[in-house]
């Protein structure tokens, strides 16, 4: 099993015939996901990397079933690339773009809310999500891990490679990389519930970072709705405070948003909090081994 992501998905590339587009499509083909076609409207009725190009989101659907979008196009443009991707009403779009203004993803959020919800946005500034043995949609690397059990959701792309490469041996439902933005389309929440509810996970791996309150709200929710056990990791303990630290969420003000906060809040709600992302990796190692 898997959340949002499996062996049935069909998606297309918005920006296919871009540099990171066709780079990614190849590898999303050769790691054996269902990419069948590309969108953009300069290029309609061309083949790229084998596949047709469409002149639109809608276009492609109709052609091909697709229900996956990833979009590999300029932070310029995203915007309505996301859009257009809602108006046709594509289940799930993952929004690889970094350097989205913050006040266009708003507005496209915005926008998915207003058209009844019927869009999951991932991103955007995010790696994708993969579902290794089944699906791969965006830039996560599809050799590094194995089908398992274990469900990740990380704000950080590179600690999602990590985390992954360390519990190989034990493997992935499903791992989701949100991104690290101040506004993105799937929350830590968002991911939680569905793991909670998908018969295929068994454990959680949470990774988090300095800067807003996400991990906070994601500990009260825990709480409340998770019974499946949670191992979570605070990317920043080091960081100087009023710095903003790689992602555009990651600034600390005072007290709030802090590394510390954060751990203290996951750890009152019975959530494994690792000082290293390696001790992550053993403190899930070890809930895996108990069950």
């Amino acid at each position: 099993m898997a959340i949002w992501l499996n062996a049935d998905s069909k998606i297309i590339v918005q920006g296919m015939t871009g540099g990171e587009g066709t780079k990614h499509t190849r590898r999303m083909l050769a790691s054996g996901a269902k990419v069948v076609g590309g969108v953009n409207a300069r290029k309609a009725g061309t083949v790229h990397e084998g596949l047709p190009v469409f002149g639109t989101v809608a276009e492609a659907i109709s052609s091909t079933g697709a229900d996956v979008s990833v979009v590999f196009v300029p932070p310029a443009f995203t915007k309505d690339a996301v859009k257009e991707a809602i108006d046709a009403e594509i289940p799930l779009c993952v929004v690889i773009t970094e350097g989205v203004p913050v006040h266009d993803t708003t507005e496209f959020w915005a926008y998915a809310v207003a058209k009844g919800n019927k869009t999951r946005i991932i991103g955007p500034n995010c790696p994708g999500i993969a579902s290794p043995g089944a699906s791969n949609a965006g830039i996560i690397p599809a050799d590094i891990t194995t089908p398992g059990r274990i469900g990740l959701v990380s704000k950080s792309g590179t600690l999602t490679y990590q985390l992954m490469y360390e519990l190989r041996d034990i493997g992935f439902s499903t791992a989701v990389g949100i991104g690290g933005d101040p506004v993105i389309g799937t929350t830590h929440i968002d991911a939680l519930q569905a793991f909670q509810d998908d018969p295929g996970t068994d454990a959680i791996v949470m990774i988090g970072e300095i800067g807003g309150d996400a991990e906070e709200r994601a500990a009260a929710y825990i709480e409340q709705h998770v019974t499946k056990p949670v191992v979570a990791y605070v990317a920043g303990f080091t960081a100087p405070e009023g710095k903003t630290m790689g992602h555009a969420g990651a600034i600390v003000s005072g007290s709030a948003g802090t590394a510390q906060a954060k751990k203290e809040a996951l750890e009152k709600v019975g959530v494994r909090v690792g000082k290293t992302p390696s001790e992550t990796a053993r403190l899930m190692r070890e809930v895996m081994q108990s069950r």
